[in-house]
């Protein structure tokens, strides 16, 4: 027990570094494009260590970085060891996932609260979706860390679940995959690499209107590759469970189909929302044709997972057309009885 105790110790701590190098790695990505390297960081710092706000921090950016950066690993790996205990107990008494869930839960809400708590000025300067995004990613890699080093948990909680996981998880970078290579050949084809996913980059990052003159870097490709795929992952598990859902009724693929068609009227809509002049830098027939590709891909991988899903969502309609039949028939009429109160009999 003495050994099994120090490795869910040594594995919480190893999953909050992690954790918090995800995290960090995501910070230092979005402010160099922002061009203000280290600024997440030391805002954090001189603000929850030293109380100070604004342009005070670039006087010492780098040691504020510093700073931040022990608390940030120091909290991370505790946080790890934490949740590294509690998968401990969920091994022998399954039912406390529901506990290790709201923990995972509490977690998020934890650093958008101390986000909040900043104030509204830091907040605007820090860019709050950042935050949540880097903290989402972090949870994501503790978690594959926790149940890979932990099979048997993984097997006693989740099933089935875990094929169902990893079904979304490479349905998503099919897709991810699949618009990447499309925009790379149109940017190649036209003479500038990463020209796309860069000024959807600057769009994301930088909330500013762009144009066709924009220069690709490393850190906005970088930075918008990460949120690319990590929506597309998104999906695919979404997918992945109403196809799986399927299994047991299969009117859920109907709702997968809807989704799919959603996914793409969301994606143009919100490209245009949010920056008409993108729209105008790219044309709407590329970024529709990416995820018109990506679609594709994604559904040929499903259907290799699911053959027959729509034979029984033809026999499952043939059943409400029976049970529509049978409703809508007219009853048949009571028996006559008979003066004495007893049922006559028709002859025949």
């Amino acid at each position: 027990m003495e050994h099994s105790r120090t490795r869910i110790i040594i594995d919480g701590a190893l999953a909050g570094i992690i954790g918090a190098a995800v995290v960090a790695a995501w910070f230092l990505i979005f402010d160099l494009i922002r061009g203000h390297a280290l600024q997440t960081p030391a805002l954090l710092a001189a603000t929850i260590l030293h109380g100070s706000h604004g342009q005070q921090i670039h006087d010492g950016l780098k040691l504020l970085a510093l700073e931040y950066s022990l608390l940030h690993f120091a909290a991370f790996v505790a946080f790890g060891i934490a949740g590294g205990l509690l998968l401990e107990a969920c091994e022998s008494e399954p039912p406390l996932l529901f506990s290790l869930a709201i923990f995972f839960a509490a977690f998020e809400v934890f650093f958008i609260a101390v986000a909040m708590f900043l104030g509204p000025n830091l907040m605007a300067q820090l860019t709050w979706w950042g935050i949540v995004v880097g903290n989402l990613l972090a949870t994501a890699a503790m978690l594959s860390y926790f149940l890979w080093r932990h099979p048997a948990l993984a097997r006693n909680i989740l099933g089935g679940w875990i094929a169902v996981a990893r079904e979304g998880v490479t349905a998503g970078l099919i897709g991810g995959i699949a618009v990447a290579i499309w925009f790379m050949g149109y940017d190649l084809a036209s003479g500038s690499p990463f020209h796309t996913p860069a000024i959807l980059g600057a769009m994301i990052f930088r909330s500013a209107q762009v144009s066709d003159a924009l220069q690709a870097t490393l850190p906005l490709v970088l930075g918008y590759s990460i949120l690319h795929f990590f929506a597309f992952v998104a999906f695919g598990l979404a997918l992945a469970i109403l196809l799986a859902a399927a299994e047991w009724e299969p009117f859920m693929a109907l709702g997968a189909m809807l989704l799919l068609a959603v996914f793409e009227v969301f994606y143009v809509g919100f490209v245009s929302l949010v920056d008409q002049s993108v729209l105008e830098a790219l044309g709407w027939w590329k970024i529709v044709a990416a995820n018109i590709l990506a679609l594709i891909a994604m559904t040929i991988y499903f259907i290799r997972g699911h053959r027959g899903l729509h034979i029984r969502l033809i026999e499952r309609w043939a059943t409400l057309d029976d049970e529509g039949g049978e409703m809508g028939a007219t009853p048949a009429a009571p028996p006559k009885h008979a003066p004495d109160g007893h049922p006559t009999h028709l002859p025949g």
